[in-house]
């Protein structure tokens, strides 16, 4: 069996500022690190890789990705491939990965956090085994083999859920799943000796239309909540007046 670990490389959200007067992200300082969910896809691959004893590969598509190989293959992944694009937002990410993974050729099973760490769209997996031709199974909070099955336990809104499915599967993991282990000195020096490999899209398969995502980022910017402060009991209204006075204010307003 052959695991492949899908994961993006994210900026890191605690080193990104905002602007309050243009109200835009401020991200020149901000450094990148593995979205925190694709660190338990990646934990979630290595336990299966104990238990089963088969190859665990990763695979990432973005800018500058040539920069994870080194954590990434120091949690337990053997082998690390990498595309670099240079327009990623543009890009069909999905379709990419997926004539990716057709390239690298019989991979079993593809796990992929439930969303990342800066969009958090929570399409890539569900698209993915779309593309492939896979089953796939959402919001994994347990993973374990079962003879040639997988026992999944699916962490719902209002309730748990447990299925089996087969391989070839797609799965997308919550954060309950697990608890990532920080790499030591001695997986961080091995890491060195671990083989990756680049893959160029124009080697994939795919045609020009098809690398171009279907849906444009128009703009982006910070969430600011503005309070209006408005104050309706200043000690000589009574409860009833001050609760009219906020209906009346709720509908001047529009929100009711």
């Amino acid at each position: 069996m052959k695991i492949l670990i899908n994961y993006k490389w994210v900026l890191d959200e605690t080193d990104i500022t905002v602007d309050q007067e243009k109200r835009i992200m401020d991200t020149s300082r901000a450094k990148y690190k593995i979205s925190e969910i694709d660190r338990n896809a990646i934990e979630l691959g290595s336990t299966l890789k104990e238990k089963l004893g088969c190859d665990i590969i990763s695979l990432t598509v973005g800018k500058g990705v040539k920069s994870s190989l080194k954590d990434v293959l120091s949690r337990g992944i053997d082998k690390a491939y990498y595309i670099e694009s240079e327009t990623l937002e543009s890009s069909d990410t999905a379709r990419i990965l997926a004539a990716a993974i057709r390239k690298i050729g019989d991979v079993d099973l593809v796990i992929c956090g439930e969303g990342s760490s800066d969009n958090y769209s929570q399409q890539v997996g569900p698209r993915l085994a779309g593309l492939l031709g896979y089953q796939l199974v959402t919001y994994a909070s347990e993973v374990s083999p079962e003879d040639s099955d997988f026992r999944i336990v699916r962490k719902l809104e209002d309730e748990i859920e447990t299925v089996k499915a087969k391989t070839p599967l797609v799965l997308t993991v919550v954060s309950e799943i697990n608890e990532p282990k920080i790499p030591g000195m001695k997986q961080i020096l091995s890491a060195r000796k671990k083989p990756s490999e680049e893959l160029k899209i124009e080697d994939l398969g795919l045609s020009p239309s098809e690398r171009v995502s279907p849906v444009a980022v128009v703009k982006e910017g910070a969430s600011i909540m503005d309070r209006k402060q408005v104050k309706l009991n200043n000690g000589d209204t009574s409860i009833k007046e001050a609760a009219v006075k906020l209906v009346q204010f709720l509908r001047n307003d529009k929100v009711i």
